[in-house]
């Protein structure tokens, strides 16, 4: 009998690392993350769950800063049927985003009118200053389409979860936001 309740133990010890936990199955990878807003507050993009998000990888003196005003229409029109965008300030590219998270805040609200949520600045890459947030690590493991796994390339590159918290597809830096691939796929990620 008592071999019986080990033997029992060990398999359910064995399914639960092979499938995974009750907690691993309710979070998803791509939101398994706390984040820090540009107000220093902790963001467990767990919250998140449920809404088709955007992630991005934003800088202020970038030739694809405008990109904001797009970002920012897109979160106006869709916001009510469960879409976010999440902007993550980097200064990996061009020294582009030199800013404090103050500074970033005045110019994002100043110049684009952003009510989407920013956070602290972050690195999106390895290289030799130092490694990649692990949420960006996670983002560019996974193989989507129409960009590939690997790393990222600019600023304004362009993440897409689904409700579900699957990475779904990648857009690269000059996909803007009104391009016609990417409306789509949010409008598809949407309707699920």
């Amino acid at each position: 009998m008592v071999r019986k309740m080990v033997l029992a133990g060990v398999v359910a010890m064995a399914v639960s690392f092979v499938h995974g936990t009750d907690d691993e199955k309710r979070t998803p990878k791509a939101l398994d993350f706390k984040m820090s807003s540009l107000k220093g507050e902790e963001v467990d993009l767990s919250s998140y769950h449920g809404k088709v998000i955007l992630v991005v990888n934003v800088a202020s003196k970038c030739g694809l800063t405008p990109q904001y005003q797009g970002l920012q229409s897109l979160y106006e029109k869709y916001s009510d049927k469960g879409f976010v965008v999440l902007g993550f300030p980097c200064n990996q590219f061009g020294g582009q985003e030199p800013g404090s998270s103050e500074e970033i805040a005045k110019f994002c609200q100043s110049k684009y009118d952003v009510t989407f949520d920013m956070f602290e600045k972050i690195r999106v890459n390895e290289d030799s200053t130092g490694k990649p947030c692990d949420l960006y690590a996670y983002l560019t493991s996974v193989d989507t389409e129409p960009v590939g796994k690997g790393k990222i390339s600019w600023n304004f590159e362009k993440f897409l979860i689904d409700r579900e918290g699957n990475v779904i597809a990648r857009f690269s830096p000059r996909t803007a936001p009104d391009a016609e691939e990417l409306v789509t796929a949010i409008e598809k990620a949407l309707q699920k």
